[in-house]
């Protein structure tokens, strides 16, 4: 049985942002964009607790991971309140409708 290396988890973390890449750029709607968003982190997440594993510095990768974590958290927080406010507003939350927001 073959171990798991650096170049699956390198494999991994490409797979998640391009996945989240796609996901930002092809929806409308605001939550899929949030995912999208949450998706691209998890892969800088999953690079850097790879490279911190191969390259012997788990404890430090570990803390930069869970920053990672609390700064997807944060950015869920606001992300929310913005679709809520958004959508008492619109009724919607398709992103093309955003543009009625100035002012």
């Amino acid at each position: 049985m073959s171990q798991v290396g650096l170049v699956h988890f390198l494999v991994l973390a490409a797979v998640l942002f391009t996945l989240g890449i796609v996901t930002v750029t092809t929806r409308r709607n605001a939550v899929a964009v949030l995912i999208g968003i949450e998706l691209l982190l998890n892969a800088a997440g999953v690079n850097v607790m790879a490279f911190a594993r191969y390259g012997g510095q788990v404890i430090t990768g570990s803390v930069f991971v869970t920053f990672i974590i609390v700064l997807a958290a944060a950015e869920a927080v606001v992300g929310l309140a913005l679709i809520l406010a958004m959508h008492r507003r619109l009724r919607s939350v398709d992103l093309e409708q955003t543009e009625t927001l100035k002012g």
